[in-house]
């Protein structure tokens, strides 16, 4: 492989490629490059804790490719002395927490790709410190192209380890022990979607045993193929399936998890949707519960509802920072070091991370707090939506993605961002938005839009929002023809 085949495989903090040969595409994770990427790990380790690395917990999704690259990735492993618990079908933070809790691993890998399509995969590393960094993963793919790993005999030991059912005794505890019952779902009906993916656990190992009717929930059983929808609740028919679902079973909450239970977005008992602006609404109300006037971080696409919700119905504080998840986590953990109360950080794609759970992003954990609240609010009559009946929805939002076609895409697009400040300067009723982390924001008359760089890809997100009497059309076409001198950008998703 050369150079620029190793780093296409960092995809953020985790590590993604072609797991699954397609007629279009070749597979990039091979055996031997899963090998050489645990390798890497494994050098990496020693390189930034001063110590061997001993032992390992090692778990995956539904994906077809899991098993085989599992295998891959504990032959390394073995060979190389670590002691290697194998959790086989594991959500993504139960990985985690077998570094904090029960059996204390050194590391842990979770084999999966979140929402990606069937055919990709991934690796994703835990430390005592969490999951990594990117300038972490850019230092194992370079260690992977760069040393050839050679297989030596060593002690082998590999233990078969259900540690699910210890992560589903935790979060059935914690309910328990925040309703002050035994039973405390008794009475309500939740159903889960779990798109096939690893979710299925939350409805037979934690909701139904303490009592709830879990009846109505659909696609709990694991198949990699994802036959019925892709696992994501930022996805329109994943969440048209989990509404429909929620209102079938006439259930009193509905429950959606991406495919590794990192995320999770869900539906109130009338079908409506509790997601994005609404979820994040929904989380600081509970996170901020003891900590009023304390600050949430959230991601950069959350709306002037959100942010008023905040401020003047919590007497809280936001903190709207960069898109993506480990982005406003480190946020909210350098603003509680500088002494700064922050008890959630939380993205609008449903990663939401607690700092009473070691800033975790964890979909069933934020379930479970979800619930909680649920089984409290049933005992005084109230509704789960009524925490937030006070928040203040956008009349339109809209998501335009202009790819860039250009190989040196950031370069780019960051002249087509610095251009927008520019002109927006000229447009009567614009303003540039002081607070700001990424791209640019700007306030229009009655409501925003924001032009920044994707995360991972040569795209530039368009997002706008209108909140009464503004016109979505109109403020796209404004920046459409802003934009048209830049001949390497593909505009044709401003006409749909």
């Amino acid at each position: 492989m050369t150079d620029k085949e190793w780093k296409k495989l960092k995809s953020g903090t985790d590590i993604r490629g072609v797991a699954v040969e397609t007629e279009i595409e070749k597979i990039e994770l091979t055996d031997d490059v899963v090998k050489q990427v645990v390798f890497g790990f494994i050098k990496w380790y020693g390189e930034r804790f001063g110590t061997e690395l001993k032992t390992i917990a090692v778990g995956h999704d539904s994906r077809i490719s899991a098993s085989r690259i599992k295998n891959a990735a504990t032959e390394v492993l073995l060979n190389f002395g670590v002691k290697v618990y194998d959790c086989s079908l594991s959500s993504t933070p139960s990985m985690f927490m077998t570094i904090v809790t029960d059996i204390k691993c050194d590391a842990s890998l979770e084999i999966t790709a979140s929402h990606h399509p069937y055919q990709r995969n991934g690796l994703k590393f835990f430390t005592k410190n969490g999951g990594l960094e990117g300038e972490d993963v850019e230092r194992i793919l370079s260690i992977a192209s760069e040393e050839k790993y050679v297989s030596h005999s060593a002690d082998k030991e590999c233990i078969k380890y259900d540690f699910m059912s210890v992560y589903c005794k935790q979060l059935r505890e914690m309910i328990i022990s925040e309703t002050g019952k035994e039973n405390p779902l008794d009475g309500l009906k939740i159903i889960v979607d779990a798109g096939n993916g690893a979710g299925g656990f939350y409805a037979e190992n934690v909701l139904k045993p303490l009592g709830a009717d879990i009846s109505g929930s659909v696609f709990l059983e694991p198949d990699g193929m994802f036959p019925n929808h892709i696992p994501n609740p930022e996805n329109k028919t994943a969440m048209d399936f989990a509404s429909k679902a929620t209102l079938n079973a006439k259930a009193d909450l509905g429950i959606i998890f991406d495919t590794d239970v990192d995320r999770m977005g869900c539906i109130d008992s009338k079908g409506n949707e509790i997601n994005r602006n609404k979820l994040v609404a929904l989380a600081s109300v509970i996170a901020l519960e003891n900590y009023e006037g304390g600050w949430v971080v959230t991601d950069s696409l959350t709306s002037d509802g959100l942010r008023s919700f905040i401020e003047k119905d919590l007497k809280s504080h936001q903190l709207r920072f960069k898109r993506g998840y480990k982005n406003v986590i480190n946020k909210s953990i350098e603003l509680n070091n500088n002494g700064i109360c922050s008890p959630l950080a939380i993205e609008t794609s449903g990663h939401a991370a607690f700092k009473e759970n070691y800033f975790l992003d964890d979909g069933a954990y934020l379930a479970t707090k979800i619930v909680i609240k649920l089984a409290q609010l049933k005992e005084q009559g109230k509704s789960l939506e009524s925490l937030i009946a006070t928040l203040e929805e956008p009349k339109e939002s809209v998501e335009i993605r202009i790819p860039i076609c250009e190989e040196d895409f950031k370069s780019y697009g960051n002249r087509v961002i610095d251009k927008l400040i520019q002109s927006s300067e000229k447009v009567p009723g614009w303003s540039i938005e002081k607070e700001n982390y990424e791209g640019v924001r700007i306030n229009t008359e009655d409501g925003w839009f924001l032009l920044r760089l994707s995360v991972h890809d040569p795209i530039l997100p368009l997002n706008i929002e209108c909140n009464n009497s503004c016109n979505s059309e109109s403020i796209a076409n404004k920046i459409k023809s802003l934009l048209m001198e830049f001949d390497k950008l593909d505009l044709s998703g401003f006409d749909k």
